[in-house]
């Protein structure tokens, strides 16, 4: 068995990996009454994987309950502008996910609530802002945060005690990498002593265009981190471009009082929440065994599933030796 002080808190990306699953796996696989299962198969293997691989005493599968808050959209309108659904038949404000997926997330939750694992969701606030929140209050496990998602990243600490770490996986699983400070400073070239926030600092600079967040004009990622390790903050930098007599570059500094309006903005923006009042479906700790094995048997026939489930049974079990 795993003593608490050893066994991490896994924190998931809910929609980050059930997207990556369903482009990763053929929609020809389907139930038996012909629905695509390719997400849910897919996302409960992740499941399993994870649990085989971190050994988690506790695990949430975090979830957004609005893609797109309405006080980023109002910071920054361009935010996300880019996935609305623009379709005659959609609802306002809707996201862009292909028609077989939606179906599918459905399907996931009833696997997880079968399972035992819980959900998290925060009113009018994406995935990033429940994973903040949870991270950032942790006081006794080690917390592992697994997303496809680059501005996690920010959540990356060593001290206070317990240490963040993010299990990045944009490339897939397989390939997925486990960042700490040392290795957010090593690959994006922001200060060790304060990764996670420079990382976040150095993304508003730098903008996401996934993200619908332009950044900088003329300030590319390198530029912005140089920028960020040299003066330690996005605070401290704008107090730099306001001081007359500080020695920033003259074309360096004209591209920051044109966006000067932006940065602020965009700051709140880019930095996840990390005091959301967070609603968990039940207990985080990891089951030994299914809540409900007769209703995960159900579904396990019913979305063709029975070998990913099989396997998350035996992670649960295997886990709890």
């Amino acid at each position: 068995m795993n003593t608490p002080a050893a066994a991490p808190l896994l924190l998931l990306d809910g929609a980050s990996l059930w997207f990556r699953a369903f482009h990763a796996i053929p929609e020809k696989i389907t139930a038996p009454d012909g629905r695509p299962v390719n997400a849910v198969r897919g996302f409960t293997d992740m499941v399993a994987a994870l649990i085989t691989r971190h050994a988690p005493g506790r695990l949430v599968v975090c979830l957004d309950l609005d893609w797109r808050p309405r006080y980023r959209v109002e910071l920054v309108p361009s935010y996300k502008a880019h996935r609305l659904d623009d379709s005659a038949d959609a609802e306002p404000g809707a996201e862009v996910v292909p028609d077989t997926l939606t179906p599918q997330v459905d399907m996931i939750l009833e696997v997880l609530a079968a399972a035992g694992i819980a959900t998290a969701g925060a009113a009018g606030l994406e995935a990033d802002d429940v994973i903040g929140t949870l991270a950032t209050r942790e006081r006794t496990d080690p917390v592992i945060v697994v997303s496809g998602d680059r501005d996690l990243l920010q959540l990356v600490r060593d001290e206070p005690a317990p240490p963040v770490r993010v299990f990045y996986a944009g490339r897939g699983l397989a390939k997925a990498e486990l960042y700490g400070p040392a290795e957010v400073a090593a690959k994006y070239g922001v200060p060790q002593r304060n990764a996670g926030p420079a990382y976040a600092d150095m993304a508003t600079l730098r903008g996401d265009a996934s993200d619908g967040l332009p950044g900088v004009a003329g300030i590319g990622e390198k530029s912005a981190a140089s920028l960020i390790s040299r003066y330690g903050s996005l605070d401290a930098l704008l107090a730099a471009v306001r001081d007359p007599e500080s020695d920033l570059a003259r074309g360096v500094r004209a591209k920051i009082v044109a966006a000067e309006d932006y940065l602020t903005a965009a700051a709140p923006v880019v930095r996840v929440v990390c005091d959301a009042e967070v609603d968990l479906s039940g207990p985080d700790r990891l089951p030994t065994a299914p809540a409900d094995p007769e209703r995960l048997q159900t579904l396990a026939t019913a979305y063709n599933a029975e070998s990913p489930i099989k396997r998350l049974i035996t992670a649960l079990e295997t886990n709890a030796r």
